[in-house]
């Protein structure tokens, strides 16, 4: 089968992942039927809150992936948005020059904070996807920087004309599903954490195949545990497929 992820970190220094060993981590997704990878960016390597220099150094990064690998490596343009709507527009600009079909959001604010505003502008301008990265985190309060579900839910009710991927399946769980399903323009990748039983399933259930993209999380998780969860489920073999490969082309519009 076929298989696009939407949630990859091919470049991340903290698990010894650079560029000198980036041909690595390609060839084990293409051993495992993957045909396409969408680079998120090393978003921690400067910590949380990385100035102008250090965001436009892992866009960088992913820019030259996708000459090192073209037409199998998509970029997100990773941004921080305290720092601010002149620096957010740059950035964005910069990286659609470069071809980069989306934004990749981390942990330097909460998606429901106003600085996140010309960051949904300049993605509904340029018809960027945005991927938000969300956790249910009730239990070690940082929900001041840290995204919940629920967060996300509310972005895309201010922003209904952008489409947004909420990252972490599993790290988002019953309450992340619930938490968005009346929302069409919200997608939910199934990475995050180990497996668990039955909630892809679930999440088919109540969003419909047509609203789940599979992710790895590569290299912070694997390749193949991460397919697994869609290949060992219950779920159809048309449900697996739109959820491992054609619901992201579409998504991303990929030729």
């Amino acid at each position: 089968m076929r298989i696009i992820d939407v949630h990859t970190h091919p470049i991340m220094q903290e698990n010894f992942c650079g560029r000198a060993e980036v041909g690595g981590v390609i060839a084990r997704a293409k051993a495992l039927g993957i045909v396409h990878l969408v680079a998120l960016g090393d978003v921690l390597v400067d910590g949380r809150l990385p100035n102008e220099a250090q965001v436009r150094r892992v866009n960088d990064d992913t820019a030259w992936l996708m000459q090192a690998y073209p037409g199998f490596v998509t970029g997100f343009c990773y941004l921080n948005p305290v720092l601010g709507e002149r620096a957010v527009r740059r950035e964005v600009e910069r990286c659609r020059a470069l071809g980069f079909r989306g934004i990749k959001l981390e942990i330097a604010n909460n998606a429901r904070d106003a600085c996140m505003r010309p960051v949904m502008a300049a993605a509904a301008e340029h018809d960027l996807v945005v991927l938000q990265h969300a956790w249910s985190m009730t239990k070690i309060r940082q929900r001041r920087f840290h995204t919940d579900p629920e967060d996300v839910a509310t972005l895309a009710r201010r922003h209904p004309e952008v489409r947004i991927i909420m990252a972490h399946l599993t790290g988002c769980g019953v309450r992340g599903v619930l938490a968005v399903k009346s929302l069409p323009n919200v997608w939910v990748d199934t990475s995050g954490a180990a497996p668990e039983s039955g909630i892809v399933e679930y999440a088919v259930e109540q969003l419909g195949a047509g609203r789940i993209l599979y992710g790895s999380d590569v290299p912070v998780r694997d390749f193949a545990v991460a397919i697994a969860r869609v290949t060992g489920s219950a779920l159809s073999a048309a449900e697996q497929r739109r959820i491992l490969h054609d619901n992201a082309r579409e998504l991303l519009r990929l030729p």
